[in-house]
């Protein structure tokens, strides 16, 4: 967009003009009643023309300008208008997302706490399960490090030991639960939490 002429400048210009056209006319009235030549005369009247044809100019340029201006007023009340509809909708949104995120957060809040307490469940029965099955303290941490996936050489690693011990151990532990293997230790403890809870109370 065009920057308009400066509008100082243009009032500057009509006034100086006004000036001019009001000067060089009052000369031109007073030579002629004194009887000046008709040459000095004219010359003075076409000053005085261009200065009122300047300043008529320059009142005009000025009207436009002002229009101008009023024009990109109204755009840029126009455009704050829409800016603001724009704020308030999107202050909305920002509402909206806080009171979902405050929705999640319980939620997670929720789930973590029944996790917690189906989790502590599930290791008191697995302690009380290794109880039963006479492990010593060290096949027990093997049981359960094989319960979560570790492999031979993740155990021994995590125990200090060689993997051949570790091996050991884990065979200890699955010929005292009378069980095959990595698979069916697993199954025996986590096979009713795959369930649905409808299904695990039935069986």
């Amino acid at each position: 967009m065009d920057r308009p002429p400066d509008r100082r400048s243009n009032l500057f210009a009509i006034a100086l003009f006004a000036v001019i056209a009001l000067s060089i006319g009052g000369d031109a009235a007073f030579d002629f009643q004194h009887g000046a030549g008709i040459d000095h005369i004219l010359m003075e009247i076409s000053v005085t023309g261009l200065a009122v044809v300047g300043a008529v100019v320059f009142t005009v340029r000025l009207r436009r300008q002002a229009a101008v201006l009023g024009e990109r007023a109204e755009v840029a009340e126009q455009q704050a208008e829409t800016w603001r509809g724009e704020a308030e909708q999107l202050r909305g949104e920002a509402d909206s997302l806080r009171d979902h995120l405050a929705d999640v957060r319980a939620e997670a809040e929720r789930w973590r706490a029944e996790a917690k307490e189906a989790l502590d469940g599930l290791g008191v029965a697995i302690d009380a399960q290794f109880e039963r099955w006479s492990l010593s303290s060290a096949e027990r941490e093997v049981g359960l490090l094989l319960l979560k996936g570790l492999s031979h050489q993740e155990i021994a690693d995590v125990r200090g030991v060689s993997e051949r011990t570790a091996r050991q151990q884990a065979r200890a532990v699955y010929k005292k639960a009378g069980l095959s293997g990595r698979a069916e230790l697993s199954a025996y403890f986590l096979e009713d939490l795959l369930l649905p809870q409808d299904q695990a109370r039935r069986g």
